[in-house]
């Protein structure tokens, strides 16, 4: 894992400036984190380590991508993990909506939209914690998904007609411009 992933998640996150007073807390605790932990950007940093992930929404805004997750078993945006080959935390989160919507041409807005954290036992096997920074994803015109493996399921929602257990969606949502 790149050092230049790490300097990337410290610049990108203190730049940036939530209008939230409990994301701006998030955002503080996601610096000290990354303060005292190089390997926070590594998904075998066991405490917990930093995920990107894309609100893809459709070109004319009116509809958000969701994968039915196999692990979690819920809709969620897309996204996970870091790669070693990821410099950024936007390039990863737009590798991870591209890999798994199988749509060419999506658009990243270079800075967050919104922070959240859980637990979760993800690949590692052992409870961990998810540092998830969320990125806006803008599809072209027409794009049709196509299911990776990673998922159950893939499919285009009306951001007013959301799938059931999807509350934890609406803080994100409602970053939208």
């Amino acid at each position: 894992m790149s050092s230049a992933l790490h300097a990337d998640a410290v610049a990108t996150l203190g730049a940036w400036r939530p209008a939230d007073p409990a994301q701006e807390s998030l955002r503080q605790a996601y610096l000290g984190f990354l303060a005292a932990r190089e390997d926070a950007c590594r998904r075998s940093c066991e405490p917990g380590h930093l995920t990107a992930s894309a609100l893809v929404v459709s070109a004319a805004g009116d509809a958000t991508l969701l994968t039915l997750h196999p692990r979690v078993g819920r809709w969620l945006q897309l996204g996970g993990h870091c790669e070693a080959s990821d410099t950024t935390l936007a390039s990863a989160a737009l590798r991870e909506a591209t890999e798994e919507s199988g749509i060419e041409g999506l658009r990243i807005s270079p800075e967050p939209i919104h922070l959240d954290v859980h637990p979760i036992t993800c690949s590692l096997g052992k409870p961990t914690r998810h540092f998830d920074v969320r990125f806006l994803v803008r599809a072209p015109a027409d794009a049709q998904p196509s299911r990776s493996s990673e998922s159950l399921d893939l499919r285009w929602w009306p951001l007013t007609a959301l799938p059931p257990d999807t509350d934890d969606l609406h803080p994100l949502l409602s970053t939208l411009p």
